[in-house]
C-alpha cells in the first residue's frame, strides 16, 4: 500500500514536469489545425453560443479541475482514519466523483448539441476519450469486489491506476481549453490559467502531505524506554 502512494506522489510531481510542455506542444499544434480547419474562425459567435462555451468551461472545470481531484484527496485521508470517520471520507469520495461524472457527462451533452464536433483539435479528442474513461471507472466502482475477495487487489489497483490517469490527464485537458477558447473568443485566458494553477499546485500540496502530518508531529515527541 505505501509503494502504491509513493507511486501516486510520483504521478503528481510528474505532472507538473509533464503538461506544460504538453500543453504548449498542444496549443502549437491546435494553433495550425485551427487555421487549416475552421473556416468560421472569422464570425461573429451569437450570444448563445458565447454563453453555451462559458457554461461548458465551467461544468468541465467543476468535473475535472475541482471535484474529481478533491474526491481523491479525501479517499487518500481515509487511509490514516478509522471507524465512522473513515467511512464519511468513502462516503464523501464517492459523493464527489458521482458529481463529477454527471456535470461532465452535462458539459458532453452540451458539446454535443451545441458545437462543432469534427474532433480536428487535441482539446476534443483528449475530452472524447476522458469521458469514456470516467464512466469506465464510475462503473468499475460500482463493481468493486467485497473485502477478502480474491480479485479485491486487482481491482483496486486497476480503479487506483485509471483514477489517477483520468485526474492528471483531465487537468491538461482543461489548459488546451483555455487555449481553445482564447483562439475561439479572443480573449485573455493568463488570469484563469493562473488562478487554476495556483488551486491545482494548492491541492497537490494537500495530497502530497497526507503522508507526511502523522509523521511530522512525531518529530516533536520523545520516546523513552
Amino acid at each position: 500500500m505505501r509503494i502504491l502512494h509513493s507511486a501516486a506522489s510520483l504521478s503528481i510531481i510528474s505532472y507538473c514536469a509533464v503538461s506544460i510542455p504538453f500543453v504548449a506542444c498542444s496549443s502549437y499544434q491546435d494553433h495550425v489545425e485551427d487555421r487549416k480547419f475552421n473556416h468560421k474562425a472569422d464570425q461573429q459567435l451569437s450570444p448563445k453560443m458565447v454563453s453555451d462555451i462559458n457554461l461548458h468551461g465551467v461544468l468541465l472545470w467543476a468535473s475535472m479541475g475541482f471535484l474529481m481531484p478533491l474526491g481523491v484527496i479525501a479517499v487518500r485521508m481515509s487511509h490514516r482514519e478509522e471507524g465512522g470517520r473513515r467511512k464519511a471520507l468513502i462516503y464523501l469520495h464517492f459523493v464527489l466523483q458521482i458529481l463529477s461524472v454527471l456535470l461532465a457527462t452535462t458539459g458532453a451533452i452540451m458539446s454535443i448539441k451545441s458545437f462543432e464536433n469534427s474532433f480536428y483539435n487535441n482539446h476534443q479528442r483528449i475530452g472524447l476519450g476522458l469521458y469514456g474513461a470516467i464512466w469506465v471507472q464510475a462503473v468499475a466502482g460500482f463493481l468493486r469486489p467485497h473485502r477478502g475477495n480474491k480479485r479485491r487487489s486487482t481491482w483496486y489497483f486497476v480503479h487506483w491506476i485509471l483514477g489517477t490517469v483520468i485526474s492528471l490527464v483531465g487537468i491538461i485537458n482543461i489548459y488546451t481549453g483555455f487555449s481553445a477558447y482564447r483562439r475561439k473568443m479572443s480573449r485573455s485566458t493568463r488570469l484563469l490559467a493562473i488562478l487554476f494553477t495556483a488551486q491545482v499546485s494548492f491541492m497537490a500540496f494537500v495530497y502530497l502531505f497526507q503522508d507526511r502530518w502523522e509523521h511530522m508531529q512525531q518529530q516533536g515527541v520523545s520516546f523513552r524506554r
